[in-house]
């Protein structure tokens, strides 16, 4: 680490976003995917000093912003955690879409000002609410989801048989009703979900083989989502956790996972295009989510999902590691 790390944290929903802003090394030129795997392989100590203690920690999120590769792009994002680098996270979307309108990435228009964020998964295009020159409100329509996988059942060690579904939303989900494992959310503790569903992210991945029409580096369970059960659209929200990475725990509703909820809804006809729906997080946050258009994956029906939210700032910071500083590089406490 040749130079300080200069980084904005906000959150979407509860959910942390440390946007780096400076002294990261510039990438060379090449696709998104191919950054990902540069700074998963090259650069990916700097990764664990800004997500890892004593700087971070073990559910913290970040983004690092890289040349945009795709025409119309205004800016492009890598994402990473715990475990490394995801293709797509709508949470950090949210608040990067503030992020570009306040800090001059894109010209400042009243009502809404469009952002064009090129991630790992594709072109997502965010809208971002501005009144009397303050933004506000963002909402992003997602790449084409997919129910993948539908009514699959693993046998899980302490809990029986479990049904699921895997969908992608920009990443790839397991989806299942939280009863089956006897948990009811506000009754039980966040670490009893987080253990069930880092339990079943495991056994599907040995139980489903995943694969995406666009690109390889697609095609991984990126983690689960343990339901309420409230999939038959109604007025009332319907709350989820997802649990993520290495078992790390979304305090927000998950874009990326109410865009796969939807696809998984709209392919068993629980939702209709246009149809609004709240989806609330394990800690009261919460999305607004429909299906904006029916598209093609490939082979698979697909829709694009308009997901909508609020970001906020919550500090800034410069990060440094001294060269006799024995932790300074970044751990995690099992």
């Amino acid at each position: 680490m040749a130079e300080t790390l200069t980084v904005i944290d906000m959150h979407t929903g509860g959910e942390p976003l440390r946007i780096v802003t400076a002294g990261y090394p510039k990438l060379p030129k090449s696709t998104i995917l191919e950054k990902r795997a540069y700074v998963r392989d090259r650069l990916d100590h700097l990764r664990k000093i800004l997500i890892f203690e004593p700087r971070g920690h073990f559910d913290m999120y970040g983004a690092v912003l890289v040349e945009p590769d795709l025409p119309g792009a205004d800016l492009a994002v890598l994402f990473m955690h715990n475990e490394g680098y995801s293709t797509m996270c709508g949470h950090a979307i949210i608040a990067l879409g503030r992020y570009a309108v306040d800090y001059g990435i894109v010209a400042k228009v009243d009502p809404v000002t469009t952002v064009h964020i090129e991630c790992p998964c594709g072109m997502v295009v965010a809208s971002v609410e501005v009144r009397d020159g303050k933004s506000g409100g963002v909402s992003f329509e997602s790449v084409p989801a997919f129910l993948f996988a539908r009514d699959q059942s693993v046998e899980l060690p302490g809990f029986g048989l479990i049904s699921f579904d895997v969908a992608y939303g920009g990443a790839f989900y397991a989806l299942a009703d939280c009863n089956q494992f006897g948990l009811e959310f506000g009754r039980n503790a966040a670490g009893e979900f987080v253990r069930a569903a880092t339990t079943l992210t495991e056994a599907v991945k040995d139980a489903v083989q995943i694969d995406h029409p666009d690109h390889k580096d697609l095609a991984f369970l990126y983690g689960s989502i343990l339901t309420d059960g409230a999939d038959d659209w109604n007025e009332a929200p319907t709350k989820n956790a997802c649990i993520f990475a290495d078992g790390q725990l979304d305090r927000s509703p998950t874009g990326s996972g109410v865009t796969a909820r939807l696809a998984a809804m709209h392919a068993r006809g629980q939702i209709h295009e246009g149809n609004a729906r709240i989806f609330e997080s394990i800690v009261g946050s919460r999305f607004a989510g429909f299906v904006a258009s029916k598209t093609k994956a490939g082979e698979f029906d697909a829709i694009t999902a308009r997901v909508s939210g609020r970001a906020y700032y919550s500090g800034r910071a410069e990060y440094i590691v001294e060269d006799d500083d024995p932790l300074g590089q970044g751990f995690l406490v099992p």
